[in-house]
């Protein structure tokens, strides 16, 4: 499955021998800066895709407020009429909406989507997705676990950039630069260079480009049905190359020679490659930036580009079934792989004086289906013995068939649309939101804070000391339930931990669970949990929340990508709350940040990462001994709650990260107006500036 960022770069693609191509226009699609394609060119493209046997998807895998929702399924209509094959989704938005709008056209979950475990996959087919493309970080081991039991299609990115971020989950170029990737213009803020006091690491946030060529056979083997690559921001000739050399690993068996890992190379690499996270060899090796040879490059890809442009890739087959008996006219007719049928007569055939038609001769001559889409899969039929026919004849009767077929292959095919129609509205509380509360480390907890009665305490399940008198007292509170947030990332080979984790909690009295993936809903529910929605689910739009709401989730964090007018604007079916305080969270990583810098385990005692303009972003461990790059400026919104107080929130959290227990206490009084504290160097975030 290949990237096409262009027109030229569906021939490139298609050429090289691609079963299917990935592709966005107008303004849905989470590579808003590629070129993409007019409707007029997304129509010339599927039908030339369609014409070879190509799938096409349309990428429709960015984040969508309510007021886009209606072009989004407008959109999805166009693509439904023009015969695209599948779509591409990450927001539940917008899933609510494309089903309604082309109830035939199947869904594919995006990597944006975050899924990486089983129970997420199983939501996902629940929910009437037919594949799911999962995320970059799963080892091998994982991802077999997953195929060996999944319900549907398995993808895979086997090739292209990496991000340092699970993909869905990364804020950081919105929140510094309100370009968000979640939106489709990433800035890839990744790729600059960061310091970390006294360290001397380069480029601890920008990854090598990942290459799995040299496991093609060992992802068949485990059941992966698609095999991803990625690259819609590249240059055709790209497309061309890693395209011609995956496929023909994965087609024809043949592992890459020196000379292919030569070219993959030099078509785009950051020092190399890397497939650390399937090999399960994270660490510093796979960090690498860009180091273009151009005048090298330049000359492979105007080779490849002639190469494209002036072929043409046989993979249609066609069948032929010819007769030729003495006294009538010769009849052949032509079928292909989706049973469009063609016959052509020809003249009467004439004794041979010369050189006699044969069964080989016949066969010879319709197999010269260069030039086209088609390739000979068999020829049978009679041939009478004595006669003859010119070989132009022969050459007509076979354009013409394959013609024949060209034409019949280019029809969409047609398919019921319906009209999406927004949920019921619902305005929400009038008043104050509530305060909840969320800490990353037990200490943060104290008896003060306990006295000031915050509606929820959030607090991550492997942070649970059940014997701290204060989480007695809070859990003892009528004012106060204590509910479990769990990990962001829980993989398979995690689960049980978190089971272990979730009996303890339930058994403690603790019945409410902090979910921010699909897949850990139900894993939640499975342990007598009642279920909330964090940040990480990137509620967007209303139609979100509805579907949430009939997974059974009690509340839900609205994205903090939203402006506040259009968190007022919302309908609100289930109770919502928004981060009104703390260091936004801009990546979570896989690969250890602290490991790569420092090179050891030194999470309490490191300090974040430096920009070139000297702001320090702060480092913090998350389960799993994963990261969690927090935002320089915290977040402050205790002076705005007449206009919090207006759009129907539910609650409002403060989000303590760094803070000390007395810090987190005099935040809490402040929201509580009952002092006058301010942090220093604070933002408002997204809530007023909004983003791209």
């Amino acid at each position: 499955m290949s990237p096409a960022g262009s027109p030229e770069g569906v021939v490139a693609a298609v050429q090289n021998g691609a079963d299917a191509l990935y592709m966005g226009f107008g303004e849905f699609n989470a590579r808003k800066n590629a070129k993409n394609f007019t409707v007029e060119e997304f129509a010339r493209a599927l039908e030339y895709c369609r014409i070879r046997g190509v799938k096409t998807y349309l990428t429709l895998n960015t984040l969508a407020n309510d007021n886009e929702l209606h072009k989004v399924a407008e959109h999805a209509k166009v693509a439904c009429r023009l015969g695209i094959d599948a779509i591409i989704i990450q927001d539940l938005g917008v899933m609510n909406a494309v089903r309604q709008a082309v109830p035939e056209v199947p869904m594919h979950a995006s990597t944006q989507m975050g899924i990486h475990n089983l129970e997420g996959v199983k939501m996902a087919a629940a929910m009437g997705i037919k594949r799911v493309v999962l995320a970059r970080e799963l080892s091998r081991r994982q991802l077999k676990h997953i195929c060996q039991s999944s319900p549907i299609e398995v993808e895979v990115f086997v090739h292209g950039a990496l991000c340092m971020c699970y993909s869905g989950q990364c804020y950081m170029s919105a929140v510094i630069g309100r370009r968000s990737g979640n939106r489709g213009v990433c800035a890839q803020p990744c790729r600059l260079n960061y310091s970390a006091v006294g360290h001397a690491a380069q480029f601890p946030l920008s990854l090598k480009d990942n290459s799995l060529i040299k496991y093609i056979e060992d992802l068949k083997d485990i059941g992966v049905t698609g095999l991803k690559i990625e690259g819609r921001m590249k240059r055709p000739e790209y497309a061309a190359i890693v395209t011609g050399i995956y496929a023909k690993a994965a087609h024809q068996g043949k592992s890459p020679n020196q000379e292919d890992l030569q070219r993959l190379n030099e078509a785009f690499s950051r020092q190399g490659f890397t497939d650390g996270y399937y090999t399960e060899g994270l660490g510093r090796d796979m960090l690498g930036v860009r180091e273009e040879d151009q005048a090298s490059a330049n000359a492979m890809f105007t080779a490849v580009r002639k190469s494209y442009l002036n072929g043409e890739f046989q993979r249609v087959p066609v069948h032929f079934v010819a007769s030729v008996q003495d006294g009538k006219r010769v009849k052949i007719a032509a079928a292909d792989d989706r049973q469009n049928t063609a016959v052509v007569h020809g003249s009467i055939p004439e004794p041979a004086f010369h050189k006699e038609l044969t069964m080989a001769l016949l066969q010879t001559q319709l197999h010269k289906t260069g030039g086209t889409p088609f390739y000979c899969a068999g020829v049978r039929g009679t041939v009478d013995p004595g006669l003859a026919l010119p070989v132009k004849a022969f050459n007509e009767m076979r354009r013409s068939l394959l013609a024949e077929l060209l034409e019949k292959r280019k029809p969409a095919p047609a398919r019921t649309e319906g009209e999406f129609t927004k949920g019921e509205d619902y305005l929400g509380y009038g008043g104050p939101p509530i305060m909840t509360v969320s800490v990353s480390r037990a200490y943060q907890l104290s008896e003060a804070m306990a006295e000031l009665n915050p509606r929820i305490l959030y607090i991550p399940i492997a942070e649970i000391d059940y014997e701290s008198p204060v989480l007695r007292q809070m859990l003892e509170n009528d004012k106060i339930t204590v509910a479990a947030a769990l990990p962001r990332v829980i993989h398979d080979n995690e689960r049980r931990r978190v089971s272990e984790l979730l009996t303890t909690a339930s058994s403690n009295g603790i019945k409410e669970a902090l979910v921010s993936n699909i897949g850990h809903i139900q894993f939640a529910k499975s342990h007598g949990m009642e279920v909330r929605g964090d940040y990480g689910l990137n509620v967007f739009n209303s139609e979100s929340l509805y579907v949430l709401r009939n997974l059974g989730l009690m509340s839900a964090t609205l994205s903090f990508e939203l402006r506040l007018a259009e968190i007022r604007d919302m309908s609100k079916p289930l109770d919502t709350e928004i981060i009104t305080y703390g260091r936004l969270p801009l990546m979570l990583t896989e690969n250890c940040i602290v490991k790569n810098t420092t090179g050891a385990c030194t999470c309490d005692s490191f300090t974040g990462l430096v920009d070139r303009q000297g702001a320090l972003f702060p480092v913090i461990p998350e389960f799993g001994c994963r990261n969690i790059l927090l935002n320089s400026k915290k977040l402050f919104m205790a002076d705005k709650g007449q206009q919090l107080s207006t759009i129907g929130l539910w609650a409002q959290r403060l989000s303590f990260t760094t803070e000390n227990a007395v810090e987190c206490v005099n935040v809490m009084k402040r929201y509580l107006n009952e002092t006058g504290f301010t942090p220093s160097g604070f933002t408002r975030g997204l809530y007023f500036r909004g983003v791209e």
